[in-house]
This record gives structure tokens, C-alpha cells and sequence, in this order.
């Protein structure tokens, strides 16, 4: 796409820095601007990504630029306008509030750009640019995308390998106030952490009531018991996609000791080789990204934006494997064979027939009216991406309804 005649532009921020959510919102916020400026004509400001990404044009159906040109600059006396789209916006808010205020503007600074496109009532074209963008056309630096796959040419020599994206990192377990399994200094120091962040908002949390609503990680003794009930056995090549394990090597005994064949990349990698992002958390993520993509199955222990980008871009390359824990279900199961109400068989027998359907087999993406943060998210399951015309019906089924009243 061309720039027009007046210079029109759109900038885009706050894409933030960090671990495996940035990595993954990072991503999404690009791709989703990428399809604002293409809905509107205009072209798109895409600012220095802390070394963690770079552009890759896809196909020219949008003009990208890497700054403003000079005259919109502050020290031309040029004063830019800043401002964040509404959350959850479709095209009609961009094309009758927005556009109108590039024409009076002519730079528009997006402040926020997170979730900041319907996941539903999109046109088919750009339906399809977000997919293109987010699964074609952004790379990784060379230097992520060689070690990347070098990663996970060693993890293929060895096998077929699960990667368990466990997200049992500090914190994690801070902002969510999930303490379960924690001795009470663990839980105090938590909490104390949840406390030293004036802009997160909730304080007082009760672990349990949390955990029991489904809305906590599964806890690496709890993630242990579950895929053994899944059925995978000592045998299983398992690669742990996650940055520090809060607790360290006390809370993953019990996993190693189900499953001897844990791998990390500091295990599989000459330090040489790492030193260059080890003080990049976003860089590392990056790595265990592109080994959960290419993984034979890929298990999140929690829904977060990177298990959501990941078992979006399985669902692309053809529906590879992803097991999608229920969690509220999962820690009924787990207490209660706990306490001895269900046998080991019983236990597993349960927690195989709560997960027949979410294997990551096609299926309708969710569509709740006026409850967009409620709905599934369309980078987890781009639809629109994965069949064509009737053919959705071959693949999904024509009465598979997933519209919520």
C-alpha cells in the first residue's frame, strides 16, 4: 500500500517488554494495527521492538516504516497527537471516529494498541491479513530464528517431545494471587511483590477461592499427576517452555521424578550460545515460542497470551496437537482423588473424558454479544484462516453453533 499524498500516518506503542505474555501480546498488538492501517489506507509507524522482533513486508498490502518522517517531528515544533482506540472496536468505529482524525492530525500516536480489534465482525479480507501477518509475514531476529531451530532439531533427534508451557514463574503467581503448594514465607513474599506495584489494582486475593474457580496455574505436582493420568510415562521427552520456576528445583522434584526426560534449553544449549540474550527475558521467550510451535503436543498449564498465540498458530499449520486443561474441572479431580474419594483409575478415567474435545480439534470460535473480553479470542482460533467457503462446514459442521446469548 502506498502512503497518500498527505502524509498520513499511524504510530504505534506501549508494545511493553518482559517474558512470554509480551512476546505473545507483542505479536498481536502489530498484527492487529497492521489491519487498522489497511482498513484506513495508511501507513504504519513501527517502532524499535527492544531487539526481540523484526518486519518482514507481507506482500506489500501494507506500507510500513520504521519512524515518522522529519517534518512530524516535536523539534519542527510538530506536536503529535496521542491517544488509545477503544478496546474491542470494529471496523465501522475506526472508519467514522478515527480516519476523520488523521485528516485534521495527520499523525496519530496509539498509546495502547492491546486488543484493540473485534475478535468478530470483521471483513473477510482482514480477517485474513491478521493471519498472514501474524503467521507468515513477522520473523523473528536471525539470530533467535537460527538458535530456535537449532533447539528444535536437538529436541527432534531425541524424539517426540511435549512442550509444557508451565507457568509457575514468580510473577505470575504475584498478580494472580495463587499461592497453593507455597510455605507461608513463599506466600508472604508473593504477596509482598503484588503489594510493591502501585498499578496492579488487586491486592487481597484468596488463593483457594481462586484456584477453585479454575483461574489459577496448575502447580508443577499438580501438572505432574495430570499428564500421567493423560497418559504419557517416564518415556516422554518433555520440554519445560517457562522462564524461572518459582521454588526452583524443590517444586519440579515431582515432576522430574514422573518424568526423567524434563528439558530446558539451558540444558540442551552451550552457554555461549545463550549469553547473548540472557538478560532478554522477551529474546528467551522468543526461543521457547518457536519450540512450542513446533512441538509434537503443546500443553499449557494456564490460558495466557502466549498459550493462546500458540495454540492459535498450531490450529494454522493443520490442528497439531494442543491439550487445552479444563482447570476448574482439573482441581475438583485433583482433590478429590486426593482425599481418596476417586481411585487412581477413577481419576484418570475422568480426566481423559474432560479433554476428548480439547485437543485442539476444529471448532467454532465462541461469539458472546457485547462481551468481547468473554469471547474466544481469534488469535487462538482464526476461523476464517483455516477453511474456505463451504468447506468450513466440512471441517466445523454446519449446526456447530458456538454464538453465546
Amino acid at each position: 500500500m502506498e502512503v497518500r499524498s498527505d502524509g498520513v500516518q499511524v504510530r504505534c506503542e506501549k508494545f511493553g517488554s518482559g517474558g512470554h505474555p509480551v512476546i505473545a501480546r507483542t505479536r498481536l498488538q502489530i498484527c492487529d494495527m497492521v489491519a487498522v492501517a489497511r482498513l484506513l489506507n495508511l501507513t504504519l509507524v513501527v517502532p524499535e521492538l527492544d531487539k526481540t522482533s523484526f518486519w518482514a513486508d507481507p506482500r506489500d498490502e501494507v506500507r510500513i516504516v520504521r519512524r515518522v518522517p522529519k517534518r512530524f517531528h516535536r523539534k519542527y515544533g510538530y506536536k503529535v497527537f496521542k491517544m488509545p482506540p477503544v478496546s474491542w472496536s470494529n471496523e465501522k468505529y475506526y472508519l467514522q471516529q478515527i480516519l476523520p482524525l488523521f485528516g485534521k492530525f495527520k499523525v496519530l500516536h496509539f498509546n495502547k494498541t492491546d486488543a484493540r480489534l473485534a475478535n468478530n465482525g470483521i471483513s473477510l479480507n482482514l480477517q485474513k491479513l491478521r493471519c498472514r501477518v501474524n503467521f507468515e509475514a513477522l520473523k523473528f531476529t536471525p539470530q533467535i530464528e537460527s538458535l530456535g531451530y537449532k533447539l528444535v532439531r536437538i529436541l527432534q533427534d531425541r524424539g517426540p517431545f511435549v512442550a509444557l508451557h508451565l507457568r509457575y514463574e514468580m510473577d505470575m503467581l504475584a498478580f494472580s494471587g495463587c499461592t497453593h503448594g507455597c510455605t507461608k514465607d513463599e506466600a508472604d513474599e508473593l504477596k509482598s511483590l503484588r503489594y510493591a506495584y502501585p498499578w496492579w489494582r488487586e491486592k487481597e486475593i484468596v488463593s483457594e477461592e481462586r484456584r477453585l474457580q479454575g483461574l489459577c496455574p496448575l502447580t508443577p505436582e499438580e501438572t505432574a499427576l495430570i499428564l500421567q493420568a493423560l497418559g504419557f510415562d517416564k518415556e516422554t521427552q518433555i520440554y519445560i517452555a517457562a522462564g524461572e520456576i518459582y521454588g526452583s528445583d524443590r517444586r519440579l522434584a515431582a515432576l522430574r521424578a514422573a518424568f526423567p526426560r524434563i528439558v530446558r534449553k539451558e540444558m540442551l544449549l552451550d552457554p555461549v550460545e545463550l549469553q547473548q540474550f540472557q538478560n532478554h527475558s522477551s529474546q528467551m521467550a522468543a526461543l521457547d515460542f518457536m519450540v512450542s510451535i513446533a512441538s509434537n503436543t503443546f500443553i499449557p498449564t494456564y490460558d495466557g497470551n502466549m498459550a493462546k498465540v500458540v495454540e492459535g498458530h498450531r490450529r494454522y499449520l493443520g490442528f497439531k496437537k494442543t491439550i487445552l486443561l479444563d482447570r476448574k474441572r482439573l482441581v475438583e479431580l485433583l482433590d478429590l482423588h486426593q482425599n481418596g474419594t476417586l481411585t487412581w483409575n477413577e481419576f484418570a478415567v475422568a480426566v481423559q473424558a474432560a479433554h476428548e474435545k480439547r485437543m485442539g480439534q476444529p471448532m467454532r470460535r465462541r461469539v458472546i454479544a457485547d462481551k468481547p473480553k468473554e469471547e474466544d479470542y481469534f488469535y487462538a482460533n482464526p476461523q476464517e484462516c483455516l477453511c474456505e467457503g463451504t468447506n468450513c462446514d466440512d471441517l466445523l459442521g454446519p449446526s456447530n453453533s458456538s454464538t453465546v446469548q
